[in-house]
């Protein structure tokens, strides 16, 4: 994958503290910050699968009216 460089203004206790939990795990500030990234990322993908299956859950009853007993998923549906 190509790197990309990316400069960011932090103050030093940001600073300190993202080079101490780096050094923590071993790993580079910009792993850090990468992996820090991800996880936020991961987080927000997450949320939308939970909400998705939030509303789901609560229009079951009208997808089912709509479309069928036979067509919401459930094993019984399948047969």
């Amino acid at each position: 994958m190509a790197k990309t460089q990316l400069n960011v203004r932090v103050d030093e206790g940001t600073a300190r503290a993202a080079r101490e939990r780096a050094l923590a795990r071993g790993i580079s500030v910009n792993r850090y910050i990468e992996e820090l990234v991800r996880q936020d990322t991961g987080e927000a993908g997450r949320a939308f699968v939970e909400a998705a299956s939030d509303f789901m859950k609560q229009y079951e009853s009208v997808f089912a009216e709509e479309f069928g007993r036979d067509r919401e998923g459930t094993r019984e549906g399948r047969r």
